[in-house]
């Protein structure tokens, strides 16, 4: 079997795994209708805080197109982080019940074959229209939280929030700067984007010793 002939038919064989296992490997007519709907835009009747102000951040895979979290901390005068986690608001655009909810209700995840990818939701959802994209103004669900000394997290609230994320990092140059390398360079291109991380990995270390104590098992 040439190379090109076996790679159609890893994808085929893999369709139609999907099919036998209960999945829905491609979007229906009426899901393509549904996008040529959306026009963007949140609820009007929802309350939206603009915290595009903050310096939010994310980090992903280099070549991750669809960010789904954006970061933000403060430390509090006795001590405490106040972390801000926002996610990307795809609910914002696809209604419950609609032909876009339904197919990722059914399908619940993406899957990912060697022959090709099946996404849980269209790209030009979840890597432009909801995606948290650096440069970007977008709508997300934000958990706010307070991490104590000891990593204890006593409460939480979650609104709604336009924001703005200022830097899209990735994990090799982050974790290469916490191992003692060169520091990413969009440190010197955000003010105050170097001090963020360096207080959102306190927060993480102390989230990290608190689970230790509780005893949460290592795989």
């Amino acid at each position: 079997m040439s190379e090109k002939n076996q790679a159609e038919w890893l994808r085929e064989r893999a369709y139609q795994t999907l099919l036998e296992n209960g999945f829905e490997p491609r979007f229906s007519d009426a899901v393509a209708k549904q996008l040529d709907e959306i026009e963007g835009g949140e609820r009007a009747s929802e309350k939206v805080e603009d915290l595009r102000h903050l310096t939010w951040s994310s980090i992903d895979n280099r070549t991750s197109r669809d960010l789904d979290q954006v970061e933000w901390a403060e430390r509090l005068e006795n001590g405490d982080i106040r972390l801000l986690v926002g996610i990307a608001d795809v609910d914002s655009l696809i209604p419950k019940g609609s032909p876009i909810d339904d197919h990722a209700g059914r399908n619940t995840v993406s899957v990912y074959t060697v022959g090709r990818v099946f996404p849980m939701l269209p790209e030009q959802i979840s890597t432009d229209l909801t995606s948290l994209n650096e440069g970007a103004d977008r709508l997300a669900v934000v958990a706010d939280m307070t991490i104590k000394e000891d990593g204890d997290v006593p409460s939480s609230t979650f609104f709604r929030a336009r924001v703005h994320n200022h830097a899209k990092l990735s994990y090799p140059e982050v974790g290469s700067w916490f191992d003692g390398g060169t520091e990413p360079e969009k440190f010197s291109r955000v003010s105050g984007l170097r001090e963020q991380i360096e207080l959102q990995r306190e927060a993480a270390l102390r989230l990290y010793a608190y689970r230790e104590t509780k005893g949460a098992l290592e795989f």
